[in-house]
Parts: C-alpha cells; sequence; structure tokens
C-alpha cells in the first residue's frame, strides 16, 4: 500500500508506515515521483522519498540520545543553493523537485542543526566549509 498525505510531520509519516504503508508520499509531489514509487512498491515492497526518509532519520537516536546530524548529498545541494538568492520556489525548480519537499530539506535541516532562519543555515554553509565565498 503506498499511502498519500498532505502532511508531512514525523507523528503522521510513522502513523501511515505503523498502519501498513509501505510507502509515502505526499500528495502534491510531482507526477513522476508518484510514478517511481509505485513501480518501487512493486518491485522493492517500500518506497519512502527524501523528505520522509529524512523526516525518519531526525526522530532516530544514536545510544546517547544524540539526533543523527549526518547531512545527506541532497541535503548538501540544497545547504549551497540557500546561500544563494534564489528563492525556495526557485531552489525547487532547480533541484526538480516539489516546494514541499525543499520545506522538508530545511526543515530537517533546521533540526539536526538546531538553526532557526536559512541565514543560520548559509553561515553553518560557510563556516563548516560546504560553501566557499568566490
Amino acid at each position: 500500500m503506498l499511502a498519500l498525505s498532505m502532511y508531512d510531520t514525523e507523528l503522521n509519516i510513522i502513523k501511515m508506515i505503523r498502519s501498513g504503508a509501505n510507502g509515502y508520499i505526499l500528495k502534491d509531489s510531482d507526477p513522476e515521483e508518484l510514478r517511481i514509487a509505485i513501480l518501487n512498491v512493486v518491485k522493492h515492497g517500500y518506497y519512502h522519498s527524501d523528505l520522509v526518509t529524512g523526516r525518519m532519520l531526525n526522530i532516530l537516536q544514536d545510544p546517547n540520545g544524540k539526533v543523527n546530524t549526518e547531512i545527506s548529498e541532497r541535503e548538501l545541494h540544497f545547504l549551497s543553493l540557500c546561500c544563494s538568492e534564489l528563492t525556495y520556489k526557485e531552489i525547487a525548480d532547480e533541484m526538480c523537485l516539489s516546494p514541499r519537499t525543499i520545506d522538508g530539506y530545511r526543515e530537517s535541516l533546521f533540526d539536526k542543526l538546531k538553526i532557526t532562519s536559512r541565514t543560520g543555515l548559509a553561515i553553518y554553509a560557510l563556516r563548516a566549509g560546504h560553501v566557499n565565498l568566490k
């Protein structure tokens, strides 16, 4: 079963998975992502988008109680684009993702890095060496 939802919170994702969903996709996802999700459920038995994976990683903790702060390649790409003058909508277009997925990347990074603004993300990216000033 592939669950379609308009909610991207960790609690909703967990509810759907516990209810037997083999995949989870937001209702406003691109038709191509839906096609890929259906094919993955048929072929592999499951599908989880980058958004869902990021959300689930946020709630999984290591034995010491620290949240996993590993940043994925897609999140790094998003982080580099956050350091530009592009709007979030333009970042979504650049990454060929829905604006909701971009919102998920932003919220995931906010949670992982304990940052509350785009400016904070840009400062983090510069300090961590993920982005260099030209």
